[in-house]
């Protein structure tokens, strides 16, 4: 799922603390992505690109070669954007060779004109099999989201070929989409709900790292489909309403302290609403922080300071009708503490590679629980949420607690 930057061996989501290498890659697939576009014929279309034509706008680690005997695209770190080009629905066809090293290969679209959101699909031919050989990331303020959506949707089990030309087509329709490898009858990835809301923009073929060739490309845009949802349901004991904070330095602050009355009434509170089933997700609303996470190289510095880590505060008030203890079921990416009431409760790290080497820091309400001692009427429940890359947010559940 989807990071990029310098990729562990250990780890089989590239590595997103490493971010020499992340800031370079998000400079490729990213401030590279601002190019003027003529507005889109609402018509239909079909546009078949070799890959020397003068429509790809090359970025990074992309040029044109050939390999098994094909002229092609080859991406190692980098991108081609169509220029000139914008899509809603449509129909992407290409053909894809890979080596089968450790690698994140395929699309980028309805990237809006600053190329800092978008969809996000791509194969990881080191993951070959496995249930995240595929994997659907939103990019939300360049940030990477896969922490947070994950699972049925979000990736899926594919057998990826090694050293041989095989096909992709990716089929968007409205809030849909849907990743065909090899067999174009039955989707490897259905991706049920597309989470940026972006409903048009540009497109382009990506890699991440590991090298990647792409021949034969065809876009057909096709009529628009309605924009239909479909979320899950958002279950009981659900925290929806939360205030949220700017941004600060983590490494500046004292994240086992609350904060002040003074400091509170002088932070310009940001209100926001979990989306379904309970996410918070914190790209939506602040740029992703890119720090350089030491310990997904070197496991022992984990409980070292990392620079570059951003915090946020996040508030809500629970009221309850006499004094009572209730379980917090809580999941967050990637370090939170709990206070309730100025009192901190509790405080934990669920980020990539720190609980053990491969730990991937899957963020779900499960991940852990705080028992809150709430008093009669209104208690203020306020959480420091840290981010170090793969998606920054939380969720929150309250279930009653039988002593």
């Amino acid at each position: 799922m989807s990071k990029p930057g310098i990729w562990l061996k250990s780890a089989p989501y590239p590595a997103r603390g490493l971010r020499a290498r992340i800031t370079f890659v998000a400079a490729l697939l990213f401030a590279g992505f601002a190019i003027c576009a003529n507005a889109q014929s609402s018509s239909p279309q079909t546009l078949s690109v070799p890959p020397d034509s003068p429509r790809w706008e090359l970025e990074g680690g992309a040029k044109v070669t050939d390999y098994l005997g094909r002229k092609c695209l080859l991406l190692d770190g980098g991108a081609a954007i169509l220029k000139d080009f914008e899509m809603r629905d449509g129909v992407i066809d290409v053909d894809v060779a890979t080596s089968g090293k450790r690698g994140f290969f395929g699309f980028d679209v309805r990237l809006d004109k600053d190329g800092r959101n978008g969809e996000e699909i791509y194969l990881r031919p080191h993951e070959s099999g496995q249930a995240d050989a595929l994997q659907y990331t939103p990019v939300l303020n360049t940030g990477r989201n896969w922490q947070i959506y994950n699972g049925p949707g979000f990736t899926g089990a594919v057998n990826i070929p090694r050293d041989e030309w095989f096909h992709l087509r990716l089929a968007m329709t409205g809030a849909q989409a849907k990743l065909y490898v090899k067999d174009m009858d039955k989707p490897a990835l259905d991706m049920t709900d597309l989470k940026t809301g972006i409903q048009q923009g540009q497109l382009a073929l990506i890699n991440l790292l590991g090298g990647a060739c792409f021949a034969n490309f065809e876009v057909r845009t096709t009529p628009d489909t309605p924009w239909e949802r479909q979320l899950p349901p958002m279950p009981p004991g659900t925290l929806t309403k939360w205030s949220i904070s700017p941004s600060y330095d983590a490494l500046s602050r004292n994240l086992e302290r609350p904060l002040s009355p003074a400091e509170s009434a002088a932070i310009q509170w940001q209100d926001v609403e979990a989306e379904s089933p309970g996410f918070v997700v914190l790209y939506r609303y602040r740029d992703a922080p890119h720090p350089r996470v030491t310990f997904q190289q070197d496991f022992s510095t984990r409980l070292q300071p990392q620079p570059g880590m951003k915090v946020l505060y996040a508030r809500t008030t629970i009221e309850s009708d006499r004094d009572q203890v209730k379980k917090l079921e809580i999941g967050y990416s990637d370090d939170v503490s709990v206070f309730l009431n100025g009192q901190i409760l509790w405080r934990g790290r669920s980020a990539q590679g720190f609980r053990d080497p491969r730990f991937l820091g899957i963020m779900n309400p499960e991940n852990d629980a705080v028992y809150l001692p709430l008093k009669k009427g209104s208690n203020e429940l306020l959480l420091a949420v840290s981010e170090l890359g793969g998606g920054w947010g939380f969720i929150c559940r309250l279930q009653d607690f039988s002593q």
